[in-house]
């Protein structure tokens, strides 16, 4: 929003802002914030930053933790979220001390690193990326984990569960897996995803478009413009910002989790990516498979390649391996196809464009630290350049049909996406090299990350026994 110091406070003082809030990435993929009055924002505040305790954010131990955050004025927006009249921007994290600079391991750093390394390699200009984003809202949720109660309740007043609610029930109930661009009425959530997009497009994030989703729960997506990498994992943050407290503000909840409700649609966050050189977009061949270029398939096989280690940052929960199951259009074979929404790489038959012709990974959702799961997908593709990994010749496809349909000697053909998290954590451990290429990652953030997944995550995960345990062993 400002590329100066002067700029910054004229607009302060024409908005008459009373705060200044600064946004920084933790490790799992959260923002944290720090305010301080107008008065006390300077031009040093740019320069030497504000301290903080990086053990906190999951970047160091205790006895090392002190770190300081430097905010990047270009990414200033309007809070429309607090009372006070508040600026914010996201800050860069720093080490202090003797080897004061970047800190290697801050993912926004490692995304700027990712894009420097095409422009170094001579493959492109940039890294063209447009996710998806999916969610829930639902009227109200609770959940409960004790030693003798384990319990989550879902209220959505368009579920097809609530037809005997009492009280403001209509009758408009959107039908289980019916959600697909319904319409109102029974579209609930129309009006508040409107004023999402609106917030968005105020905080400088265009938008393609919004609609209901397949979930009848109240699932729903916006999906944004294509933008360079780094820039849209800045969105990707304002997005999961703007989504969820607009819609506290509308008394409702909204929930990037990937499966939240058993059986019914999960959700993803699809990202479509292509690259750029000299303005020209070299993932379009008018003469290639599905007008993917030699680039754009070498690309595709370096991803394909490196996919079970990719989940490790690109499906970072427990619970994304809960959609990632045969039968909800979640891609679970490591394949390419065009239109296939049941492989790993999908080519969408729907763009015309040669200057937008590209491809999207499927299987990505939302509880990914964007900044890291976005270097990582453009490190593999990458590697698929630079080795000239053909996806064809590896046994990726294209697989142009239901691969659920291919007789059972040659879906064994097929690999299949790790079945959870610790599975794909266990890949990553044996798949980096790719990632520390020119120090874009490094192998002591990686191995802290595993380490993080492993004892914050899955360690509170695998003890607790859940209803369906009961009713299988109960009786035994």
């Amino acid at each position: 929003m400002f590329n100066n110091f002067v700029d910054l406070m004229e607009f302060v003082k024409k908005e008459n802002i009373k705060m200044v809030d600064f946004k920084v990435i933790t490790l799992p993929g959260r923002w944290n914030h720090l305010t301080i009055p107008v008065e006390r924002l300077n031009e040093k505040t740019f320069s030497e930053g504000i301290g903080f305790d990086g053990s906190s954010y999951g970047y160091s131990t205790i006895e090392d933790s002190d770190m300081c955050f430097i905010p990047d004025m270009t990414t200033a927006f309007v809070d429309p979220y607090c009372k006070v009249p508040t600026i914010s921007m996201i800050a860069n994290i720093y080490t202090i001390g003797k080897n004061a600079g970047r800190f290697s391991g801050d993912p926004r750093y490692i995304a700027e690193k990712a894009e420097a390394l095409i422009k170094k390699l001579g493959i492109a200009d940039e890294f063209v990326i447009g996710p998806e984003f999916e969610f829930y809202v639902f009227d109200n949720i609770s959940f409960e984990t004790e030693h003798h109660h384990q319990e989550v309740t879902i209220n959505s007043k368009q579920a097809p569960w609530s037809t005997n609610e009492k009280g403001d029930n209509y009758g408009y109930k959107v039908p289980f897996q019916r959600g697909y661009h319904i319409g109102l009425p029974y579209d609930s959530n129309n009006d508040l995803r409107s004023e999402m997009v609106m917030e968005l497009q105020e905080m400088g994030v265009p938008v393609k478009y919004h609609h209901h989703e397949v979930g009848a729960a109240g699932q729903l997506e916006i999906e944004v413009e294509l933008g360079g990498m780094t820039k849209m994992a800045d969105a990707t943050m304002m997005a999961k910002y703007v989504i969820k407290n607009e819609a506290i503000n509308h008394g409702k909840t909204a929930t990037f989790m990937p499966k939240p409700l058993y059986g019914e649609a999960g959700s993803g966050m699809h990202v479509h990516m292509l690259l750029k050189k000299n303005g020209e977009n070299l993932f379009y061949d008018a003469k290639g498979y599905s007008g993917m270029s030699e680039t754009a398939l070498y690309f595709i096989g370096g991803i394909l390649k490196h996919s079970k280690a990719l989940l490790g940052f690109t499906n970072p929960s427990t619970n994304s391996y809960k959609r990632l199951v045969p039968g909800f259009e979640a891609p679970v074979s490591i394949c390419f196809a065009t239109g296939n929404r049941s492989s790993v790489i999908r080519i969408p038959g729907y763009v015309k464009d040669s200057s937008k012709r590209r491809f999207e990974f499927r299987p990505s959702d939302a509880t990914a630290n964007p900044y890291m799961a976005y270097a990582a997908l453009l490190m593999a593709g990458i590697d698929g350049i630079v080795n000239k990994i053909d996806p064809t010749k590896e046994g990726f496809g294209p697989y142009d049909v239901n691969v659920f349909d291919l007789p059972e000697e040659e879906r064994k053909k097929i690999g299949a996406l790790p079945k959870s998290l610790e599975e794909a954590l266990d890949e990553l451990k044996k798949d980096y090299d790719f990632l520390i290429r020119d120090g874009v990652f490094d192998e002591h953030f990686i191995n802290n990350w595993i380490s993080y997944k492993y004892n914050k995550e899955l360690v509170k995960v695998a003890p607790v026994p859940s209803p369906v345990e009961f009713g299988l062993y109960y009786d035994l």
